[in-house]
């Protein structure tokens, strides 16, 4: 077959792709499940948070394991994992950049607001809220807590570390159309 450009109709092409475009960041329809349940991206602005559980933040907490990668610029693509200190406080969960509001992983957080972490064998889409104000006195508290003797403790306590202070809030990727 052979193609003639002056048969092409490219306002009819240029509206697919401005609609496939605009599907790519919505949610995706799953016909096969019985309810028609929705898969979702932690991009999705409308998504619900939900809260996380005493029985994972023990987990996280606990093993101490927590790898946070946000999105990449294209929204898409999760940034290479990033080993982090976790600390809870009053049922939420935070971490710190140890090279303060210059850390890559703290800007992408901060820019695309969402991605997932890898943690005591889980993992959760998340959306990342910067933490300012006096529950930092509370994080402090939790970071002397659980790092007590680590040579690395006065550092994540320091005003730059806290400057670049995130709340990791888990999203319901279960919501139903």
């Amino acid at each position: 077959m052979q193609f003639n450009i002056r048969t092409f109709n490219f306002p009819v092409l240029l509206a697919g792709a401005f609609f496939f475009s605009a599907v790519g960041h919505t949610a995706i329809a799953d016909t096969t499940a019985a309810n028609a349940a929705k898969t979702l991206s932690a991009r999705d602005a409308g998504l619900p948070a939900t809260q996380w559980s005493q029985a994972e933040l023990n987990q996280i907490i606990k093993t101490d394991d927590l790898h946070i990668a946000p999105f990449r610029e294209d929204g898409v693509t999760y940034g290479t994992p990033t080993w982090i200190w976790c600390v809870e406080v009053d049922g939420n969960l935070y971490v710190r950049a140890y090279n303060g509001q210059r850390s890559s992983w703290y800007q992408a957080a901060l820019r695309e607001k969402a991605g997932k972490i890898v943690a005591a064998g889980m993992t959760k889409e998340v959306r990342f809220e910067p933490v300012a104000g006096s529950v930092n006195d509370q994080i402090d508290s939790a970071y002397k807590a659980k790092y007590h003797g680590s040579r690395y403790l006065d550092h994540m306590i320091s005003e730059g570390s806290r400057n670049a202070t995130i709340r990791i809030v888990p999203l319901n990727l279960n919501t139903t159309s």
